[in-house]
């Protein structure tokens, strides 16, 4: 009898499983709340009186293998970016290149008046990526052991990321408080955390940004994340896979077969997958609900007529190619994050904008493609839910992160806007039901195992496993989940099939 596999949940990483296993000849069904799949990683054209089909939710990709985008058979396009990050400050701005070179070395020099601080960059980043060198090509493997990777890395490097705050090895790597800031910011996109938190969340994070196919580098997927959605659908029905979307899962019954109920009509499943958070996951099992994560961003898409110009005489197409920050010195975000874990909204706004349509104008229609229109997205930092109860609290944080915008510009930046939206953590839980708006379904893990954790299923050596044998993690909330990368779907797969095996 050929198994059955039920997938609550249509985002990216369930897309990646239904294939894998409907190529294994797994009958797959997967179950979508909403009328389209993707979940975060989708288009959508936001404003209804401009045709732009914006990356809504998530933007860029970096985590997700080469390796499994070609096994998927995956038609993307992922282009790099000259420029890596633009930070502004009183003086001037301070550029870093994709591929660091003359411009980058002028600039930390104007900066900080010396080569020293971006000779202690190469430094830790050449660290870096020595640690991401042993990482990377363990993720798409069964889970590694911690010391089977610590073994192959440099023993400093390794207390530095992995256990001891990374704001200690910022601290006494750099001594320019806006240098550490840069370093800095990687840490903290999606996660709620002083750098020098005991959790060492903010160290996981760091981590995952750093890691992605060995370089760290976040491309632009062209068309939009939504044409990565539209692949991972394609080849998930090419390979077989049921796809039912507008429906709600409402429970899942645990039993020889389970049984997955959306209302009145249900499904049985020799294992269910879930790529849902596992606090979404425990409610429809019935079983106790874990404490519900939080998000700590907040989203703003705008639509603007032309890039505004800067105070410094800063190309605009330069400096807002890659990662802008705004109110991102080392001090800004301890302090934005002391404001808002004592309930206040952040005063200056610490984030960073990136702009989709320097690197690819193709999600613009005709009439805006022809003109100097462009896209700016913001992610803010240090913004849960407690800082933005209501709508009057998010056009606050709205209104402060265009005075911060607007400190760094030769023209205010509000007359160049066409029409803007703006998300926080409790618009991205009602949208997508993530609990709490968090984007990682939840702190993110270290992607390896203790080493004295027992390993006693297929499911434990991937990293998907739950408190129920034949129900497994497939989504951000898997070991190895967060960002857009499959490899949660991927893991959950593998595990799926290694337990048909036996």
């Amino acid at each position: 009898m050929q198994t059955r596999v039920v997938i609550v949940g249509g985002g990216h990483n369930a897309l990646v499983a239904a294939t894998l296993l409907a190529r294994a000849d797994v009958q797959v069904t997967v179950l979508e709340r909403l009328d389209t799949v993707g979940g975060a990683a989708v288009s959508a054209q936001v404003f209804p009186e401009h045709d732009a089909r914006l990356s809504r939710y998530s933007y860029l990709v970096s985590l997700m293998p080469d390796e499994l985008i070609a096994e998927l058979g995956l038609d993307l396009e992922l282009r790099s970016r000259d420029t890596a990050s633009y930070t502004p400050h009183p003086g001037g701005g301070l550029l870093v290149e994709t591929e660091p070179g003359e411009a980058t070395r002028r600039s930390f020099r104007d900066l900080t008046g010396s080569d020293a601080e971006l000779e202690a960059w190469q430094r830790f980043y050449a660290d870096v990526a020595a640690l991401a060198d042993v990482v990377a090509p363990s993720l798409l493997e069964p889970l590694p052991r911690a010391g089977d990777l610590r073994d192959r890395v440099d023993a400093s490097t390794w207390s530095e990321i992995v256990e001891r705050p990374l704001g200690q090895a910022i601290e006494q790597r750099f001594t320019h408080d806006l240098v550490r800031g840069i370093v800095a910011t990687d840490a903290l996109i999606g996660t709620f955390a002083s750098l020098n938190d005991p959790s060492l969340a903010q160290n996981r994070c760091f981590l995952y940004h750093l890691v992605g196919n060995g370089t760290g580098e976040w491309r632009v997927p062209v068309g939009g994340m939504g044409a990565v959605s539209a692949e991972l659908e394609r080849v998930a029905r090419e390979a077989g896979a049921e796809i039912v979307t507008g429906t709600e899962v409402t429970e899942i019954e645990t039993g020889q077969p389970h049984v997955v109920r959306a209302g009145n009509r249900s499904w049985d499943a020799d294992v269910v997958l879930c790529g849902a958070a596992p606090y979404v996951l425990a409610g429809l099992l019935g079983d106790p609900l874990p404490t519900k994560p939080q998000g700590s961003q907040l989203k703003v898409n705008l639509l603007v007529s032309r890039l505004p110009r800067l105070k410094d005489g800063s190309d605009p197409r330069i400096a807002f190619a890659g990662t802008f920050h705004l109110g991102e010195s080392y001090a800004e975000l301890e302090a934005a994050y002391a404001a808002a874990a004592a309930g206040r909204l952040p005063d200056p706004a610490s984030g960073e904008l990136y702009c989709h349509t320097l690197t690819d104008r193709s999600i613009l229609g005709p009439d805006l493609a022809a003109t100097e229109a462009q896209t700016l997205t913001y992610f803010g930092l240090h913004t849960p839910p407690d800082v933005l109860p209501d709508a009057a609290a998010a056009e606050t944080a709205y209104r402060l992160f265009l005075a911060g915008l607007d400190e760094h510009l030769a023209e205010p930046i509000e007359p160049l806007i066409l029409d803007a939206e703006v998300r926080t953590p409790s618009d991205v839980e009602a949208s997508l039901g993530m609990p709490g708006g968090h984007i990682f379904h939840g702190d993110l893990a270290w992607p390896w195992l203790d080493d004295d954790e027992e390993v006693p299923t297929s499911a434990h050596r991937w990293g998907v496993a739950t408190a129920h044998d034949r129900v497994l993690l497939c989504g951000s909330g898997a070991r190895r989940g967060g960002a857009v990368s499959g490899i949660g779907g991927h893991d959950a797969a593998r595990a799926v099939l290694e337990m048909l095996d036996r």
